[in-house]
């Protein structure tokens, strides 16, 4: 399986809202194959679709110590969410960047599975912010969208130098 490539903030097409799966097909299951291999690889603990440029609703999760505790989450919803924790969270999008989030400290999730049953996961911790992270990027949001206006226009700018040092 081919890795995918990882589009890096601020690319405009990571602003996509991605649209929902009508049929979970082989061309779904395998998406979302190659998108694991990819997060694995990269190495992260959460991908999103549209971070290489399938705008479709499918995320890849897996927040486990052991890396084996994967999730395949397609047309996921956030249906409940309680409490505030701030967590440190990374991107693979944004890369070398980390900071300061606040997110829901539990969440309950409706999606999908590559078999097509309906499922529901409810997280907390860890796992919760990687959901939210993940589902941000199915609305066309990158998690520097919630820190300040000053932030983010500094990790911008780092970014674009850097992409010229590599370039």
């Amino acid at each position: 399986m081919p890795l995918l490539p990882i589009l890096r903030f601020p690319d405009p097409r990571l602003k996509t809202v991605a649209a929902p799966v009508e049929m979970i097909d082989d061309s779904i299951r395998c998406l979302a194959r190659d998108m694991a291999e990819t997060m694995y690889e990269a190495p992260g603990i959460g991908l999103a679709a549209t971070q290489v440029d399938v705008h479709k609703r499918v995320i890849v999760i897996d927040a486990s110590e052991t890396r084996d505790h994967l999730l395949v989450l397609i047309n996921p919803e956030l249906v409940e969410s309680e409490g505030v924790q701030v967590c440190e969270e990374g991107c693979l999008s944004v890369p070398g960047i980390y900071d300061k989030v606040e997110r829901a400290e539990r969440v309950v999730v409706r999606y999908l599975d590559p078999d097509g049953k309906a499922q529901k996961i409810s997280a907390d911790g860890l796992l919760a912010v990687c959901l939210q992270h993940e589902i941000d990027h199915l609305e066309g949001k990158v998690f520097v969208e919630h820190l300040s206006l000053l932030k983010q226009m500094r990790i911008k700018a780092k970014l674009v130098k850097q992409s010229r040092i590599t370039a």
